[in-house]
């Protein structure tokens, strides 16, 4: 596939850097969208002006709702044959609804979710997970590999999205989990850098607790990836389990704790501040 032409919808803490990435070099003309105009290079006014000829059209929105919405506008500006590659993190169902408005308009779809936050497509190091046409997958690579390290294939249309919120799952859980032990060590009075060191040298300890562990202990919740974003996917991941008839007591009670949090105001922030109540409060 020669690609001349791609098209960002969505600039946020990934689209942004992602679209960034496909600039940089001359081998794309790249437009992006979004909704609140964030003055970028190639930036066009609406969704339509920026998938106008496109090759493939990349998709970085924020929710279900937003893909349905601006999704629909995409496909019915898009050139016939254009890729449009979904990078949101979605239900199910809104990845079967996107693929099928693909197909109906005469356009080609891969379902393209990835793991991975602010550094990592700022470094060309996002995975993503890749469902489709293989013969598709194999073609837009490349493209992927602007701004990721890696690409799993994952089989038929919505495989993707399924493994992208599973493992969101275990996220979510996991630095549940991280708090509750910081929390319990540190009111008995073990300084929190002996935990740090503790999980970083126990079978429990991962790539996820060395990059979170040390700024929850600061309390430093700068955004990499949103509580309120991963609140959004852990009720599209409880959605998949209560389809496939599963109770899954772990995510449940942490969706619960990251809807009290975001109600509490919290819901910007990264989503290690599930470590806020944990931590000494200010008089």
């Amino acid at each position: 596939m020669i690609v001349k032409k791609i098209a960002v919808i969505g600039l946020g803490i990934i689209g942004s850097r992602a679209a960034a990435r496909l600039a940089d070099g001359p081998e794309l003309e790249v437009s992006v969208w979004n909704r609140t105009p964030k003055d970028l290079p190639g930036e066009k006014a609406t969704p339509q002006e920026a998938v106008a000829g496109a090759d493939i059209i990349s998709l970085y929105l924020k929710d279900a709702p937003a893909v349905r919405e601006i999704g629909a506008q995409v496909i019915a500006a898009a050139a016939k044959g254009a890729v449009v590659m979904n990078h949101s993190t979605i239900d199910l169902a809104t990845t079967l609804w996107l693929g099928e408005q693909c197909a109906a308009a005469g356009l080609e779809f891969l379902d393209a979710p990835f793991t991975g936050s602010r550094e990592a497509a700022a470094n060309g190091a996002l995975v993503y997970y890749a469902a489709g046409d293989e013969t598709l997958i194999e073609s837009c690579t490349w493209i992927l590999r602007k701004s990721g390290k890696a690409v799993i294939r994952a089989g038929a249309v919505g495989n993707a999205t399924i493994l992208k919120l599973v493992t969101n799952l275990i996220s979510a859980c996991t630095v549940q989990a991280l708090s509750e032990s910081l929390g319990t060590a540190t009111r008995h009075g073990i300084p929190a850098d002996s935990l740090i060191e503790a999980v970083a040298l126990n079978a429990c300890g991962s790539p996820l607790a060395a990059m979170k562990l040390p700024t929850m202990a600061e309390g430093n919740f700068e955004t990499h990836f949103s509580l309120e974003n991963m609140l959004k996917d852990s009720r599209y991941a409880l959605e998949l389990a209560e389809q496939a008839g599963l109770e899954t007591p772990a995510i449940r009670t942490v969706s619960r704790r990251m809807a009290e949090l975001c109600d509490a105001g919290l819901g910007g922030q990264d989503y290690s501040a599930l470590a806020s109540p944990y931590l000494p409060q200010e008089a």
